[in-house]
């Protein structure tokens, strides 16, 4: 799980998502919700190249909210790897966000399963 966590304003523009995303080198952001009437989502790298760029539709124009994707996938801390590779798979998802009473504490995306698999068989190959 990363517990560190960049976001940005569902009312930003995708300009300013793409600055962060390309600052930062990550490959999502969480999208806070601007509005009561809104939930949090999240915007990928991939959601600004496909719903934005490849469209044809100027970055400083589209708001990250407008091609943010909801609803969060969200697991207990104390969820297995499995489960949450399970679900996954089910929702079509690259990422679940792993929440603590309600409040977002962390992410985890396909590379942090990979990574916890190859540390985990490196620990069984010494039994």
């Amino acid at each position: 799980m990363t517990r560190k966590l960049e976001s940005i304003a569902s009312n930003a523009t995708v300009h300013e998502a793409i600055e962060k995303i390309v600052d930062k080198r990550i490959r999502s952001l969480l999208v806070r919700a601007s509005h009561p009437s809104e939930t949090d989502g999240v915007v990928t790298a991939r959601d600004v190249v496909f719903k934005v760029l490849a469209k044809g539709l100027h970055p400083l124009k589209v708001r990250v909210g407008d091609i943010a994707c909801r609803p969060l996938r969200c697991v207990s801390q104390d969820e297995t790897v499995e489960k949450v590779a399970a679900l996954m798979e089910q929702a079509n998802v690259a990422r679940v966000f792993v929440c603590d009473h309600g409040k977002i504490v962390g992410v985890v995306a396909l590379m942090d399963i990979m990574q916890a698999t190859l540390i985990d068989r490196a620990r069984n190959a010494h039994v």
